[in-house]
């Protein structure tokens, strides 16, 4: 569908976001992509893949694994459990920036991995994608707080209301689940959006171009509306 009718046309800002959305789905779409592969690969090789590029806790020869075990799962339940929030977390975190999504997809693999091997005892390798899960919630939930985007903070809302439930597997106590590895990806993910947060001041600022809507010209009878929209993040 034509994205002009002929009146002016869609705001930049709306086709920007459409753009970055469609990026968002591919991106996140190849990173669910490679974490299958990677398990048919380590389903053919016996689930060496885990055993030889998980994180173990006090281990310093498992710290470079850190990139690797999020990509890693232990059974098809493990990762069959995984990859629908996997999907919807990334792409709520990725929608408005995939370059922020690849930085916090970074920082949240190392938060998520240093806690297991800080904060768990054994000798077990962990892998998982749920550290990422973690943090992309974690993210979602702040983000719009962080950057005072409106639409932001309501889906933070919905999100916290929806799946807050998620946060009992975050403590210490649930058999069989690093807790460990869910409460790093959690403190990166609300990190990152501190981190990544919008820094551009709130008034008088003028987007990059196709990142929004300009301001309006000193005078323009609906000028005070179109701030109080852009603040609120809906220009």
């Amino acid at each position: 569908m034509n994205g002009s009718d002929g009146s002016g046309g869609a705001p930049a800002g709306a086709e920007w976001m459409v753009a970055e959305a469609r990026r968002a789905f591919f991106v996140v779409f190849a990173l669910l992509a490679v974490v299958w592969l990677v398990q048919l690969a380590d389903f053919a090789d016996g689930y060496a893949l885990a055993r030889d590029f998980g994180v173990v806790p006090g281990d310093p020869a498992t710290l470079p694994h850190l990139l690797t075990a999020p990509l890693l799962h232990w059974n098809w339940a493990h990762i069959e459990s995984n990859s629908g929030p996997l999907f919807v977390f990334g792409f709520l975190a990725a929608y408005r920036g995939v370059v922020r999504f690849l930085g916090l997809t970074l920082l949240v693999a190392v938060t998520s991995g240093l806690a297991v091997w800080f904060l768990e005892r054994g000798g077990t390798e962990t892998v998982g994608a749920s550290g990422l899960v973690f943090g992309y919630f974690g993210y979602v939930v702040v983000r719009g707080l962080f950057d005072r985007h409106l639409v932001d903070t309501l889906i933070g809302v919905v999100m916290a209301a929806s799946f807050a439930y998620l946060l009992t597997v975050a403590v210490p106590g649930t058999p069989g689940v690093s807790w460990a590895a869910h409460l790093g990806g959690l403190v990166g993910g609300v990190a990152g959006a501190w981190l990544l947060r919008d820094r551009r001041p709130r008034s008088g600022r003028t987007p990059p171009a196709g990142h929004g809507t300009p301001p309006s010209p000193a005078g323009h009878p609906r000028g005070d509306l179109h701030k109080e929209l852009r603040d609120l993040g809906l220009l």
